[in-house]
């Protein structure tokens, strides 16, 4: 069901991720990201897996939530793990042969790799959703962005439009979902059919949750006029961000592990590395 895509929601809590700096969770959000693919190894891969559960336990954040982040991308992983599987050529005898496509011991290992991987990094990137409110995410992108602004780069206006992307992510969810209540309630048969029956079906879905979400960005709009919204320039806040020091020795803790993670690459010897 849609109801169970969970991202870009927010998880209210009052762990130190929760109160971490927003800064601090979206620079170690995207060295997580890079060092997913600089330790594509076994070892690396199962020290990455143990340091988000870590941090999702950290959290508190429910194993559930973990499972319906993951669950659109399934399809995604299964066509990827599939296509490793059968164009990934390894050396000597093929473990066994479908048609024309061999299957060798590497394509498995790769398959398996590649597939823990996707899922790793959804769950990664929505650790950052789960534990960040929009209007702070919002602030951090802005602040790390602020020396681009020298250049006359729209930093605050690329922060605001990004934000406003995630945070309608769930609504447009929950219109998608009672759009499709509707049609099956007036006779539409969105689960039946053919794969083109199934695709022509989506028609008179498609069309009124466009419809919606121009409205809806109409409305965003007009509200944003009558506070007399002008962009960030002479803006306030009402929460300063501030880099304490309780997040210092959580940088320095996130930091020592991705090293960890990423000497396995290099100093690992064997299959393990």
């Amino acid at each position: 069901m849609l109801k169970d895509i969970t991202i870009g929601q927010y998880y209210p809590g009052r762990s130190i991720l929760h109160r971490c700096d927003p800064r601090l969770k979206l620079v170690a959000t995207i060295a997580y990201i890079v060092v997913l693919f600089v330790a594509a190894n076994p070892l690396g891969i199962v020290l990455s897996i143990l340091l988000l559960a870590a941090l999702y336990r950290t959290a508190r954040i429910p194993g559930k939530m973990i499972l319906r982040s993951l669950k659109p991308i399934v399809p995604l992983v299964l066509f990827t793990a599939v296509l490793n599987l059968f164009f990934v050529s390894g050396q000597g005898e093929p473990l066994v042969s479908f048609w024309i496509f061999p299957i060798y011991a590497e394509g498995v290992r790769q398959a398996i790799l590649i597939a823990v991987r996707v899922c790793a990094l959804i769950a990664g990137t929505s650790l950052l959703t789960y534990t960040t409110s929009p209007i702070v995410l919002t602030d951090a992108i802005e602040n790390l962005l602020r020396p681009l602004g020298r250049l006359h780069f729209p930093v605050h206006e690329l922060a605001m439009m990004m934000t406003i992307a995630l945070r309608f992510i769930p609504t447009l969810i929950e219109e998608t979902e009672k759009i499709m209540n509707a049609q099956k309630a007036r006779g539409a048969m969105l689960d039946n059919g053919t794969f083109t029956q199934r695709i022509k079906a989506l028609v008179p879905i498609l069309i009124p949750l466009f419809i919606s979400a121009f409205r809806r960005a109409d409305e965003l709009a007009m509200a944003m006029e009558c506070r007399c919204y002008h962009g960030g320039e002479g803006r306030t806040r009402l929460k300063q961000l501030r880099f304490t020091a309780s997040d210092a020795r959580c940088a320095v803790v996130l930091a020592l592990a991705l090293a960890v993670i990423v000497a396995t690459r290099f100093f690992v010897p064997g299959w393990l590395g």
